[in-house]
């Protein structure tokens, strides 16, 4: 007989302290553990007639067969004679003493028929009214369902155990299976498929009795309506048994695989997770057609039930993993952007960053990377990477179409989308020889605007995933933002140059009566443009016109402010009878000057110079704020030259005087700013006025280029190491056409 059943849960009952207990659990337990079943017979004489027995007996020693009386005990069943059963009874009728058995094992019938089955019982001597032993009383009581759920117990607690102690679950279900396989009083095969994520197909996880053809065959089966009986009872999300494969349509597709495989029933129940999602299926397979019963029922419930613990603790297990590799991978990300982020920022050279943006591709995303540039409507190869010199040089050597359909820089160019793909680029190119058989390339932009591309080829087996992808479009665009950083860098620090160079003299004039040497060191490289200045104009009929100065504050509010002072000292002077006038009138136009064109104020020396006959310098000065002068007279000596003025840029009429001072021939005129002597060593002490006067004033000097030698190296000796911290700014004049 072939049928399929679906067990459905029963209705709840009351137990009697009011609790609510499911039917089926009740049944579960009943139907592993059984009911007790009392046996009993009557036997007489020495050679153990069977007088009476009650129908239990019978169906214990072998059915209907067996159950007949007046026929000796050895005679209704023979095995039981080699087992010492008959032995027993022979001692009790003889000595007429009571024997007691507790778990006894007995094999009961023979051959394929033949069933191991465990008895409590009591043999007991029967006496007439004399007291003389007539024949043997047998009472007992079968356990052998008992047993086997015992046993069938101890190991579903040790499976528990391994559950507990977080098992592999391969472990878990193989000890599962084996575990009922053994112990089942009939043979079984059990097989444990478990579900996809999406639940659509059963994946082999454990069969270690069907052949290996067999569990190859029906790993990945979908599930669905008559497909097995897995496929159905996972379908259904209830128990499908099929007691006869030969006959029944579910297997229609899998009856030839069956019949090979040996395997003639299959009961299928489906294992659910606790929110009733499919998990997989536990089957257990019969050779015979087979109809299950109470207790087969039970066992595949509770260890499905086992089954689904594991599974869903596998699960729990496998996410938490998944969970913590992902976000280690995502720091790991983290940390690789962040370092990738230091090293493109870290140097201002637009052309380096993008070899350093190769260079971080390759081999971490990628085998090669080559980094693509248009320039002037041309594609340049800026960075190549590769592991092999051949390699890099076969990389390099490739550049491609600017507007070509078939090469993929050329659509990236176009669309600003990345390009991935699982085979070689369109196009030509050393694909061939580098082994390429993939790539992605990802579009480089600023602002919006496309100025490059990023090329990762991958060789081998190699591909290319969505995280990859991310990783490398993030990349690029964080390389793309620090090299065009740089580009504008670059050329905000060429601008700032040629600024600073048109406030300083290009080069020094060649003076009647007189030689003179400058000095400039800015603060800071880049953009940042210095507060110090000079310069050095005719007035006419031999006379000249210096100054050299300091305005507060940098960058382009200072250049400004330079730019002003300059440039009305030059259009005034030729108009203005001397240096008072003039510096007076510098003042009124910082006064004059917009507030977004700045308000610092200004430091200032200005004065004329003209040549005298005995070869040496009149001069006469205007010192606005500024560090004193140092006249440099004839021998080792340097002395400070006081002349008392305001800063300028404050008050409408700032208090100043003339100072007028003769150079005789080889003396000098030493003008220098405040980053000189506020310049600092190690430990932050200043560099200071007495230790540049001792600087200049230990030695003779030939020339005002000596003397900016003597003064600079005194400076740098002093600070070492230490960065500057203001600009340093020197002007030298000294009278006389010709060295000493």
């Amino acid at each position: 007989m072939t049928y399929v059943t679906e067990q459905q849960p029963d209705p709840a009952t009351t137990a009697e302290d009011g609790v609510p207990v499911p039917v089926s659990a009740e049944h579960d337990l009943r139907a592993l553990f059984g009911e007790s079943t009392a046996v009993f017979a009557s036997l007489g004489g020495p050679a153990h007639m069977v007088e009476a027995a009650n129908p239990a007996f019978f169906a214990a020693i072998g059915g209907e067969a067996r159950a007949r009386t007046g026929v000796p005990l050895g005679q209704l069943a023979p095995e039981l004679s080699d087992q010492g059963f008959l032995a027993l009874l022979d001692r009790v009728y003889r000595t007429g003493e009571r024997h007691v058995g507790r778990g006894a094992r007995v094999v009961l019938g023979d051959g394929p028929d033949a069933r191991e089955a465990f008895f409590d019982f009591t043999y007991e001597p029967r006496l007439d009214t004399g007291g003389n032993v007539v024949g043997v009383r047998v009472i007992g009581v079968e356990i052998t369902q008992l047993i086997h759920a015992q046993r069938l117990t101890a190991e579903h607690r040790a499976l528990l155990e391994r559950i507990a102690l977080q098992a592999p679950l391969t472990q878990v279900l193989e000890g599962m299976a084996r575990a009922i396989e053994e112990l089942a009083p009939e043979e079984v095969l059990v097989s444990v498929l478990l579900a996809d994520a999406d639940g659509r197909h059963l994946r082999h996880g454990a069969a270690p009795s069907l052949p290996d053809f067999y569990n190859q065959a029906i790993d990945g089966i979908p599930t669905g309506e008559g497909i097995g009986s897995c496929g159905t009872a996972a379908h259904r999300r209830t128990p499908v048994v099929v007691t006869d494969i030969a006959t029944h349509p579910f297997w229609d597709d899998f009856r030839d695989l069956a019949d090979r495989a040996r395997v003639a029933a299959c009961w299928s129940t489906p294992i659910l997770a606790r929110d009733g999602s499919l998990l997989g299926t536990f089957a257990m397979y019969h050779r015979t057609a087979r109809t299950p019963q109470d207790a087969d029922v039970a066992l595949a419930r509770v260890f499905a039930e086992t089954a689904a613990l594991a599974i869903e603790r596998h699960q729990a297990e496998e996410a938490r993993k998944a969970a913590e590799a992902k976000e280690e991978a995502a720091r790991d990300d983290l940390a690789f952007l962040l370092e990738a982020s230091t090293s493109l920022n870290a140097g201002l050279d637009h052309a380096e960053t993008l070899r350093r943006l190769a260079e971080l591709c390759a081999p971490k995303l990628a085998p090669l990377c080559a980094v693509d540039i248009v320039e002037s409507g041309r594609v340049r190869r800026i960075a190549a990477v590769a592991p092999t010199e051949e390699a890099q040089r076969l990389l390099a050597s490739h550049i491609p179409v600017h507007d070509g359909d078939d090469d993929a820089v050329a659509r990236v160019l176009t669309s600003r989308l990345s390009e991935v793909a699982r085979r070689t680029p369109t196009g030509p190119g050393p694909w061939g020889d580098l082994e390429v058989t993939g790539y992605l390339c990802v579009p480089l932009l600023d602002r919006g605007r496309i100025f490059g591309t990023l090329t990762l080829l991958t060789t081998g087996e190699g591909t290319f995933d969505g995280h990859t992808v991310a990783l490398a479009e993030e990349l690029a665009r964080r390389a793309a933002s620090a090299a065009q950083n740089a580009r504008q860098y670059t050329q905000r620090v060429a601008l700032a140059r040629d600024l600073q160079a048109g406030l300083l003299l290009p080069e020094v004039p060649a003076l009647p009566g007189a030689r003179v040497a400058t000095y400039y060191h800015p603060a800071g490289e880049g953009l940042d443009i210095g507060g110090d200045f000079y310069d050095l104009f005719p007035l006419g009929d031999d006379t000249w016109a210096f100054m050299l100065g300091d305005v507060c504050g940098r960058g382009a509010t200072a250049a400004t402010t330079t730019a002003l002072v300059r440039h009305t000292a030059r259009a005034v002077a030729p108009l203005l009878p001397g240096p008072e006038s003039v510096v007076q009138a510098i003042n009124k136009a910082l006064l004059d000057r917009p507030h977004s064109h700045g308000t610092g104020f200004v430091t200032l020396v200005y004065g004329h110079l003209t040549p005298t006959p005995d070869g040496g310098l009149d001069i006469s000065f205007v010192r606005a704020g500024h560090t004193l002068p140092l006249h440099l007279s004839d021998g080792p000596s340097a002395r400070a030259v006081d002349c008392e003025g305001a800063l300028l840029g404050i008050t409408p009429r700032p208090d100043l005087g003339t100072r007028c001072l003769r150079l005789r021939p080889t003396e000098s005129l030493v003008l220098y700013t405040d980053g000189l002597t506020e310049a600092r060593d190690p430990e932050g002490e200043q560099f200071g006025e007495e230790r540049l006067t001792d600087a200049l004033g230990t030695r003779l000097h030939t020339g005002p280029e000596e003397i900016i030698d003597t003064l600079t190296q005194a400076v740098h000796a002093f600070t070492g190491t230490t960065a500057i911290e203001d600009d340093q700014a020197a002007l030298v004049i000294t009278a006389g056409n010709s060295d000493r």
